[in-house]
């Protein structure tokens, strides 16, 4: 695409992306909190994240936790002990298998999820048809359509939909946000965000039966996997397909949802993505990228870099942050604005910018008691947005081809700055992580134009893109049609 058809199709698609915005600020239509405005929540999911989910409310003036459920008994009995045990009589919380139960139980107010990717939307979209205010970890989807599906579902029932991405209720990050939208520093040209933290190799483990204890039907849900493996139970499903989204949408989420924050606020999707790395080194079971540079061009010209960057070696360097880049050559990295062409940073001072207060537990709860989904940090469009974004990306290098392992191996065309970023991680990955250029490979992946207003793939690619939009789902365990949700 050449410069000139680029700023056209740009400014085209600006015009759809901004006829896609709308507010979800209305009071919500389902049940009222219940006496003495308690609020009632069962908890899905009990390990890792979960388990900051149970501490959130436990901490949480006037919260019950109603239920807490998993397909794991061994971890659903020992949990349900542990929290009765510190509640001391105040309440009892009651374990259970299926989520369900929760959702039909009317003096449960809300119900928060912490459970494998794959299952998000899908809670999302039962606990609105029930009425159900929802907290939900990051990615908020699995995939394009069924984020959607979400947003539609909040939108008809009117509940509050919170995202667990905690920097939407960091006001400080809000202030600097407001401060770069209003122009203080020049027209913002790119949003970079960073999920570089070192892991490790998961080997392989063979088919196996499932343990006893997890209630494998339920736990794979929405998930077509014909075979168990003990890398899916309980962590390392985020580097399958079929369940997780990869470090670009696990931890990078966070990071994907600032970068688009600060971007102008009627900029919605991108209307085209590329990423290019690899899963480098480990030559492990996983199936997502350790390594990838990504990119998305939004219909104003605006642009999010992404860098991730799992593979450890000896002066490794720990990025998960947020970085901003000016028109004018000025540039803002950890919380230092640099002047065009200046190598001295100067510390910035952040007013506070607006969000609802109470961090990202009691802003949900003051949303849930107000019935107002506006005040959600996080809500359900941004949230979608923020994920689309990454699955877009995900999307491209899953339909990458394999090229040699050299700076040539992808072009940016007149895009100097894409060019000198992957650079940057290519040196990273030749000289310090030593991927020797002979044997070694990227995976390269074409650019996928998007139409932001019909949320599907056009032009090059199209066919098979807009076949990764909506994984395949398990009978019983299907998103609902997004017209009849």
């Amino acid at each position: 695409m050449n410069g000139l058809d680029r700023r056209s199709f740009l400014k085209n698609a600006s015009l759809a992306a901004g006829s896609t915005l709308f507010l979800s600020g209305t009071k919500a239509s389902g049940r009222a909190i219940g006496a003495n405005n308690r609020l009632r929540i069962a908890v899905a999911g009990l390990n890792g994240r979960g388990r900051n989910h149970i501490s959130g409310w436990l901490g949480s003036e006037n919260v019950e936790i109603a239920y807490l459920a998993d397909v794991d008994e061994r971890v659903r009995l020992s949990t349900v002990e542990s929290v009765n045990k510190k509640v001391n009589g105040a309440y009892k919380c009651q374990g259970i298998l299926d989520i369900r139960q929760a959702l039909d139980d009317p003096t449960v107010d809300a119900i928060s999820i912490a459970t494998p990717n794959h299952w998000h939307s899908l809670m999302t979209i039962w606990g609105a048809q029930a009425g159900k205010h929802v907290y939900v970890e990051k990615p908020m989807s699995h995939d394009v359509l069924e984020g959607r599906v979400a947003v539609e579902a909040q939108k008809r029932y009117g509940v509050v939909i919170q995202h667990g991405t905690q920097r939407r209720s960091d006001s400080k990050i809000a202030g600097l946000h407001e401060m770069i939208k209003s122009g203080k520093w020049g027209k913002l040209k790119i949003s970079y965000g960073y999920c570089c933290k070192p892991r490790g190799s998961i080997g392989f483990e063979h088919a196996s039966p499932p343990p006893s204890n997890v209630n494998w039907n339920l736990w794979r849900g929405p998930a077509v996997i014909h075979q168990f493996h003990n890398n899916y139970v309980h962590y390392d499903w985020h580097w399958f397909w079929a369940t997780g989204n990869g470090d670009l949408n696990n931890q990078g989420t966070h990071q994907l949802d600032v970068a688009r924050w600060a971007l102008d606020d009627d900029q919605t999707h991108p209307v085209r993505a590329m990423a290019i790395g690899g899963r480098f080194q480990w030559g492990d079971q996983g199936e997502t990228p350790n390594t990838m540079f990504a990119m998305a061009e939004y219909p104003n010209g605006q642009q999010v870099f992404f860098n991730v960057r799992n593979v450890n070696y000896d002066g490794y360097q720990r990025q998960v942050e947020n970085e901003y880049y000016f028109e004018d050559g000025g540039r803002i990295i950890r919380d230092k604005y640099y002047a065009p062409g200046s190598n001295q940073g100067e510390p910035i001072e952040v007013t506070e910018g607006k969000v609802t207060p109470g961090g990202n537990w009691g802003s949900f709860i003051a949303a849930c008691r107000e019935g107002n989904p506006a005040m959600a940090n996080g809500n359900a469009a941004d949230s979608h947005y923020a994920c689309v974004m990454g699955h877009l990306m995900n999307n491209s290098y899953r339909l990458g081809q394999r090229m040699p392992f050299n700076e040539k191996s992808v072009s940016f065309g007149d895009n100097k700055d894409a060019a000198e970023h992957f650079l940057k991680l290519h040196n990273v990955m030749k000289n310090g992580v030593g991927l020797p250029e002979d044997g070694t490979e990227y995976t390269v992946g074409p650019w996928l134009t998007f139409d932001p207003l019909t949320e599907r793939h056009t032009g090059d690619h199209a066919v098979e893109a807009n076949r990764l939009l909506k994984d395949p789902n398990n009978p019983g365990f299907q998103i609902p049609d997004v017209n009849n949700v």
